[in-house]
């Protein structure tokens, strides 16, 4: 597959795609007789991890850092599930402060014309406690 194809497969800029390749995220990308970029399914199965990854939160950084692991052997195994570990933790505890902005929302969506609310009130609906 070409870089346009992959850019809209996985609704990615080229931009991105490069930078990806730049920054050895991805394998080196295969080039055609012309110097075109071509996908194959190897490296699209990347495009899809580190896309993953980074909507998880996980900083280029520390994808580097997984990558080079992963590159490395399977020794690496124990350290590359810790990793992930640590992001889905992460990622869970964005999720928990998501909810609570939620409730917020939602409860000055329901109480809007009231305009009589407390702070205190405010506060408790944020920590869905009333």
């Amino acid at each position: 597959m070409t870089i346009n194809e992959i850019s809209k497969k996985f609704s990615l800029s080229k931009d991105t795609l490069r930078y990806w390749e730049k920054e050895k995220l991805i394998p080196t990308v295969k080039r055609d007789k012309n110097g075109y970029r071509v996908y194959d399914t190897k490296e699209q199965n990347w495009v899809f991890y580190i896309m993953v990854l980074r909507k998880a939160g996980m900083s280029i950084k520390k994808l580097k850092k997984f990558v080079n692991l992963y590159m490395k052997d399977s020794s690496t195994a124990k350290i590359r599930k810790h990793l992930l570990i640590v992001q889905r933790s992460q990622l869970n505890k964005e999720i928990i402060n998501i909810k609570k902005t939620v409730n917020y929302l939602d409860y000055k969506i329901d109480h809007f014309d009231d305009q009589l609310l407390s702070f205190e009130k405010e506060k408790l609906a944020y920590e869905k406690r009333i």
